[in-house]
């Protein structure tokens, strides 16, 4: 019984398709006779297409009943996966139903691990599954159907009737202070066997398969399928010698792929196992600590964090205590990150985070992720560090991280796609030969068996077996020439798409920019006026100012082992100010609550001489937002100090505190690339206590604060950065930054590094998601001063001014910066404005490592090309997503990296494209050149057919090794060019340059051909050739051919027609290979190149000597027959006339004349670069404007661009919101119609 088709993950990145099927017996039976009878083929074709495997073999049938469940992915690629349905027998469906063993005390021995298809076997620990279900006598064993796939167990679900994943315990959307009341007890052994049950042992496995496995899967590929059927066929026809060439060749490039194959998995295993088996200590329900392997764990254990800290083995929701956690796995900012207890409400309290439902990502602040190195632990008043498992194995954060690595979106590229359909045509002439010559041979009574073989033949030649080889060989030289320039690349097929990148994603920190800031200097006001700036703050002068205690108070720094640890931005503030912190010991903490305090005081070598008052120090407790409470030791009343972005600080302060040229001087520090931090300071009211601080609003502390003067830090870029940035936007290559850290940090850098020019404006996009029954909304706010904003909200555009195209780039010049969690909002509820502000988005910070690789695919999806340069962990998806990902660290990074620089900047960005241009436009020539090898072979052949001749084996050994492979493995060798030119080599073989340029050497090559072919057979001297033919006897030379008048030629190959066009043809193998072998603006000339011009002179030389000059053994090798000189002299000509004519064609048609033509045109399309940042879009959404009847974008990026150029709410204003409408047939919130609600706030 056929079913409607099941959607599994709706709405999210891995949505499927999913219908349900059954074995068939009559239809397995009929598929293994037509195995049989096709030799095995059939089984190849069903393992090649799964899809035809399970329709050939299986029923439809209800999905709650299928045996086998056929997938397709919904994204554009349209995958099919095949998977196995399995049976598990529980005691219950539901892993969080609490089912305790009514026969056993809670001491008896654990609930065994599986139990599956009503196996009986023992568990680990003696007992079988009849003694469990005897345990669990009142429940009734229940079947669990499930199948894997992608390393996610996906389990039916019979009240939503499809298959749903079990992630966790947030799968119960528990609140805050129902996880305190309900999940803080922790689990029986029992209740933890039951859930092991559905959520398996907590292990991120990475199997490396063996070499074996290995090499079935890479020999199983259609092309080794193919070389393995020619070698078949040569050797039924006695030609060994090319077939071992072939063996030799296709035995070294699959032991090279599977060396780098296994060796990436080997890599990735021993990255995932470091750390990830430890020993927990587990709370049980008795209050029982136990010690057992992390192994065991799974969601609702409650773990004891030891105080000398670990790694943590999954991901967990902190109850009690604090730790310091190392997240750089996650972020890629090694600063250590303070993590603290979900809060829970106390009897008669509440508050929006304690009832709302947990969120890994809303309450990140109090979750422990997998991988992440916990350095150190805090307890009070006794308790222990304790935290509930959330998620386990691949669930967790790292084991999302890995499955992104393992399986990846496949990369879609078109030369690779135009290759197949290039193939295809050659195997529809190929198609054409076979029945031309199965009819010839039949028509002149030819034996089955020479028909047989030379039908099969034509294949072989049109579609030569030595194509994959020919194709490889110049990513074989790129990829040696990267290596010599320190760049590793284990996915060598990539490095032809680097060579069609033209955007170009960066992270910041250690990519860049060396790590963290450095203080320049402070500008102090007093009386609401800017001082002086000073470079130092560390003087006696300052010391007891109230700049310099918000410097020393405000920030979330901690000790480990003695060293302060935290921010960097927050370490060299404090760091300047001179002062020390103490923090309370953990025998303090153990006596205390949560709001023992920190205390910093000054040193002594910046205090007056007197002796020191102990009302200098202070104590500090922090509240969000870097805002802190402090109080003078010694007073009743408290301060509050904050730091932050300017223009927010500013609007938190009394207006006569600010400078009035506030704007000016911010604006001066802003454009300079500086990263600007405002100080203000209020006194509280003396009725605050600590304890009533903690339920006072942040707005209430911030308001009327005074305003204290400007923090000035830099962020030093890399010697390398704004260089190699200024290269690639000459190259017409966009750049983006993509990062975890703070947004103005990395607004700040991209300007200082030439991203962001001084003179554009940045559009920060700010975006809530659905709340409070209002919809998503998105506001704008610029992230400069208020004269920038005014200049953008004034700009109109003018119909009658579209073809200025000066004006229109003035008026263009924005960029779009937003967060993580505003991209997450908008790629939810705002997916049709995604493509929009992707195309001018060039800062995106606070990404979390999977909001990377979206971006990435965001980018993909608008047609860029798109490069990721990152040096951490964090970085892992994003560099295996993008179309070429490079990364700057030899740790976890270059695991998933397809290319790993051992060069510490970006420097090694413009190489590797330059590099993948050479190779891309290496692979254009060969293919052509081996599609013209195929083609005039297949020519010559198809000629011989029709007197009933061929070529003879040595003159195929002769073309086939000494000509093409030779000539192919050296044409390859071509450096990249010195410098990146401003656009891209095409992307695709289907387009009209090469088209032609195949096609109209295909003319050249056949029309010569036919001229030999026809011209020898009306020579006056011309007579059917016989062992006794005597043609040469009018020369002086010898007539070698009646050497061998006792020997009888079975197969007819020493005849004129063969040798006449054996000549010419070897000689247009030589001439395409020249023609072909492109130089400059992407490769060095190929005079350069000695080896191509050194074999290809040898080549020429050696021809024209056995032709003019013949000698008896190589014209009995080569089983060429003596020609008149003068034939020799007319087949010269003919030579010589073929080979003007297609340099001619290709030099000044091909290249000049059609070429700039159809560039022109195609400078909108797919293959043109994207510009740095505005100005090639912009430029053409002008054309686009002024001519909208002769351009036609291909690109969807650059439809966008012509779309916006014409749309006067385009960009958004600072000061406006954009709102979601929400489609109440669904629930969803689309941005279908964006409309723009005033909004009151101003952009300082």
């Amino acid at each position: 019984m056929k079913e409607e088709l099941k959607i599994l993950n709706k709405g999210e990145e891995e949505e499927m398709e999913l219908q349900g099927y059954c074995l068939c017996r009559w239809r397995l039976t009929l598929v293994g006779l037509g195995v049989l009878c096709t030799g095995g083929f059939l089984l190849l074709l069903l393992y090649w297409k799964p899809e035809w495997c399970v329709k050939a073999t299986c029923v439809p049938t209800m999905a709650c009943d299928a045996e086998v469940v056929l997938l397709q992915s919904t994204d554009e690629f349209r995958r099919w996966f095949l998977a196995k349905v399995r049976v598990i027998l529980a005691p219950g469906s539901n892993p969080f139903h609490n089912l305790e063993p009514q026969t056993t005390s809670p001491s008896s021995p654990s609930f065994p691990s599986f139990v599956a298809n009503g196996d009986t076997r023992p568990s680990p620990d003696g007992i079988t599954a009849r003694e469990l279900f005897r345990r669990y006598v009142d429940y009734q064993p229940t079947k669990i159907r499930f199948f894997t796939l992608h390393s996610t167990k996906y389990y039916w679900n019979d009240r939503v009737q499809n298959f749903e994943v079990l992630t966790g315990l947030d799968d119960l959307h528990f609140t805050a202070s129902g996880l305190h009341s309900e999940h803080s007890k922790g689990l029986t052994r029992n209740q933890q066997g039951y859930r092991r049950l559905f959520f398996g042992f907590n292990r991120i496995d990475v199997k490396v398969p063996s070499v074996f496995k290995l090499l079935i899967k890479e020999v199983l590929n259609p092309f080794y399928i193919f070389q393995l059927f020619s070698v078949i066929l040569w050797s039924a026809d006695e030609y060994y010698y090319y077939a071992v060439a072939i063996l030799i060749m296709s035995f070294i490039s699959i032991a090279t792929s599977l060396y780098t194959i296994k060796k990436q998995y080997v890599m990735l295993h021993d990255m995932v196992a470091a750390h990830s088996i430890v020993r927990v200590s587990v709370c049980r329900a008795n209050n029982d600590i136990e010690e057992i392997m992390s192994t065991d764990l799974v969601p609702g254990d409650m773990i004891v964090i030891p105080s000398n800290g670990t790694i943590m083995p999954c991901d967990a929701v902190l109850l009690s205590g604090t730790c310091i956690v190392n997240e750089s796995m996650l972020t890629g900012e090694s600063v250590p990150v303070t993590k603290t207890n979900l809060p829970n409400t106390l009897p008669g309290e509440s508050g929006d985070e304690v009832m709302s439902p947990y969120s890994i990502e809303e309450h990140k602040r109090h979750t422990l992720f997998c991988g992440t190195n916990i350095i150190q632990t805090r307890f009070y008043t006794g308790e222990l560090v304790k935290a509930v498992v959330v998620r386990t194995g691949f669930s967790t954060a790292k084991g999302q991280l890995v499955r992104s690595i393992l399986y990846p979106k496949p990369t879609d590229f078109k030369l690779y796609r135009d290759a197949y359909l290039f193939l295809l045509c050659l195997v529809g002439v190929a198609g054409i030969g076979f029945v031309y010559s199965i009819a010839l041979s039949i028509i002149n009574k030819v034996p089955a068996k020479t028909i047989i073989i030379e039908s099969l033949d034509i294949i072989t030649i049109t579609v030569p077996p030595a194509l994959p080889a020919a194709m490889t060989a110049g990513i074989v030289y790129a990829q040696r020439r990267l290596k010599n320039i320190g760049i590793f690349c284990i996915s060598p097929q990539r490095i032809n798409i680097c060579g069609q990148i033209n955007l170009v994603c960066f992270d910041k920190t250690g990519t860049l920019t060396e790590d963290g800031l450095d203080l320049w200097g402070v500008q102090r006001t007093e009386n609401g006026s800017f001082q002086q700036s000073d470079e130092k703050v560390s003087t006696e002068n300052l010391v007891k100012s109230q700049f310099v205690a918000c410097m020393a108070t405000c920030h979330s720094l901690t000790k480990i082992e003695g060293q302060l640890s935290g921010d960097p931005l927050d370490l060299k503030m404090f760091e300047a100010t001179g002062w020390i912190l103490e923090e309370p010991t953990e025998e303090e903490t153990a006596l205390h609550n949560r709001i023992m305090p920190t205390v910093v005081r000054p040193s002594k070598q910046l205090l007056p001489p007197q002796p020191m008052s102990p009302e200098q120090d202070m104590e500090l407790y922090d509240l969000p937002r870097m805002t802190v409470v402090a109080r003078l030791l010694g007073e009743k009343r408290m301060d509050a100090y904050m730091k932050g972005a300017p223009e927010v600080v500013a609007r938190k302060c009394k207006m006569e505190t600010v400078p009035d040229n506030f704007a000016e001087v911010l604006e001066c520090y802003t454009k300079q690339g500086f990263r600007v931090i405002a100080m203000a300071h209020r006194r509280l009211e003396s009725k605050l206590t600590w304890h009533k601080v903690q339920n006072v609003s942040r707005d209430h502390i911030e308001a009327n604060m005074e305003f204290l003067g400007l923090i000035i830090m830099q962020n030093k870029l890399k010697t390398e950065t704004p260089t190699v940035l200024q290269d690639l936007h000459r190259a017409n290559i966009r750049t983006v930054m993509v990062t975890g850290d703070n947004m103005l940090t990395a607004i700040s850098v991209a300007r200082d590094c030439g991203m962001i020019l001084p003179q554009d404006t940045v559009i920060i996009a700010d975006a809530i998601s659905p709340h409070d029954g209002q919809a998503a909304r998105i506001t704008w706010r610029c992230a400069d001063n208020s004269s920038m904003a005014a200049h953008l909200k004034e700009v109109t555009i003018s119909l009658e001014d579209v073809c200025q195209i000066d004006e229109h780039k003035e008026q263009q010049r924005y960029h779009f910066a937003m967060n993580g969690k505003s991209f997450a909002v908008i790629s939810m509820h705002f997916p049709d404005l995604l493509p929009k502000l992707v195309l001018h988005g060039t800062v995106f910070a606070r990404m979390a490592p999977d909001q990377k690789t979206q971006l990435i695919e965001a980018l993909q999806d608008v047609d860029y090309f798109v490069g990721m340069c990152g040096d951490g962990a964090n970085d892992c998806g994003a560099l295996k997503r993008a179309h070429s990902g490079i990364s700057l660290s030899e740790l976890e990074a270059s695991v998933a990296s397809p290319f790993t620089s051992r060069t510490p900047n970006i420097s090694c960005v413009p190489s590797l494209i330059r590099e993948g241009r050479a190779a891309l436009i290496t692979s254009f020539c060969v293919f052509k050149f081996m599609a013209l090898y195929s083609i005039i072979q297949y020519i010559s052949v198809t000629l011989l057919y029709s007197i009933l001749s061929n070529l003879g084996d040595f003159q195929f050994l002769f073309i086939d090794i000494a000509i093409i492979l030779v000539i192919v493995f050296t044409m390859s060798l071509n450096p990249a060019w010195k410098e990146l030119v401003a656009h891209p080599p095409p992307s695709g073989l289907i387009s009209v340059p090469l088209l032609l340029s195949v096609l109209s050497q295909i003319l050249i090559c056949f029309g010569f051909q036919i001229l030999a072919f026809i011209w020898v057979q009306h020579q006056p001297w011309y007579t059917i050739w016989t062992p006794l033919s005597d043609a040469c006897n009018v020369s002086s030379h010898t007539n070698i051919s009646n050497h061998n008048g006792s020997e009888v030629d079975d197969h007819n190959i020493q005849n004129y027609e063969n040798t006449s066009l054996f000549y010419v043809s070897c000689f247009q193998y030589l001439i395409v290979a020249i023609v072909f072998s492109k130089g400059k603006p992407f490769r060095q000339p190929s005079y350069k190149n000695w080896l191509f011009v050194m074999t290809s002179s040898i080549l020429y030389i050696f021809l024209f000597v056995i032709m003019f000059y013949p000698a008896e053994p190589i014209d009995e090798f080569l089983e060429i027959v003596c020609v008149p000189l003068d034939w020799r002299l007319k087949l010269l000509l003919i030579i010589v006339l073929n080979a003007v004519v297609s340099v001619m064609v290709e030099t000044f048609f091909i290249d000049i004349i059609l070429w700039k033509v159809v560039f022109s045109r195609d400078k909108q399309g797919v293959a043109t670069a994207a510009p740095p940042p505005q100005k090639g879009t912009d430029l053409l959404a002008d054309k686009c404007m002024c001519c909208p009847n002769k351009v036609t974008p291909k690109a969807r990026y650059m439809h966008l661009a012509q779309e916006l150029s014409i749309d006067p709410d385009w960009p958004p204003k600072p000061t406006t919101t954009t709102e979601a409408k929400a489609c109440p047939e669904n629930g969803s919130s689309l941005s279908n119609q964006d409309h723009f609600l005033a909004s009151q706030s101003l952009c300082l």
